[in-house]
């Protein structure tokens, strides 16, 4: 598996947060289990304590998001640099259950689970596949969703890095929002016409 791939780990933390709307998910342990999806080993080890933990670099990685799409790259990075300071991983060399075609592992790289805490292990792999992500497509590349009253982050995977919402479901929802807003000024007494 690619270190890429754990940036994923981040967009999930944040995204468990939808501060225009009030509304939080990571409340309690089964919500931190869910954070690690497959990595069920480390999510084992999760505790009420971890809630708290995560929620603190949850606002951390937001603000990474946030300056990255603010095209604030040297804030992006120290403050991602931060968190890989205090976060540290380990990678490991590992070739379960891939095979080539004469039966030899193909070997490729993942992130060590030793962390003290579940929190710290999450906190670790978000921050290394964010990290890694960053150096390898560019700041540019990470954002915070323009739609209101979305502020979900995303990690753009786009060939031309044109991506400025987290889903279709955003895009299409800011779309429609600025054609109406448009027909409305239309519509208006002295506003702009279709004939003019």
């Amino acid at each position: 598996m690619e270190l890429i791939y754990y940036s994923d780990f981040a967009v999930r933390l944040v995204n468990t947060e939808e501060p225009a709307r009030g509304t939080d998910t990571l409340t309690s342990v089964e919500a931190v289990r869910e954070l690690f999806g497959e990595s069920a080993k480390a999510a084992r080890r999760a505790t009420e304590a971890d809630i708290t933990r995560l929620r603190g670099v949850r606002s951390r990685l937001r603000a990474v998001f946030t300056a990255a799409g603010e095209s604030d790259e040297k804030r992006a990075v120290d403050l991602l640099n931060a968190l890989l300071l205090e976060y540290p991983a380990s990678p490991q060399i590992s070739g379960h259950d891939f095979l080539d075609d004469a039966g030899r592992p193909r070997w490729h790289l993942h992130l060590a689970e030793h962390s003290t805490t579940a929190a710290a292990g999450y906190a670790a792999i978000a921050c290394m596949g964010l990290a890694v992500r960053l150096t390898d497509a560019g700041v540019d590349r990470l954002g915070i969703c323009r739609a209101s009253p979305c502020r979900n982050a995303y990690v753009d995977t786009s060939t031309n890095s044109s991506r400025r919402y987290c889903s279709d479901r955003c895009a299409t929802r800011a779309n429609v929002a600025a054609y109406r807003a448009r027909k409305r000024r239309e519509r208006a007494p002295g506003g702009e016409t279709a004939d003019a």
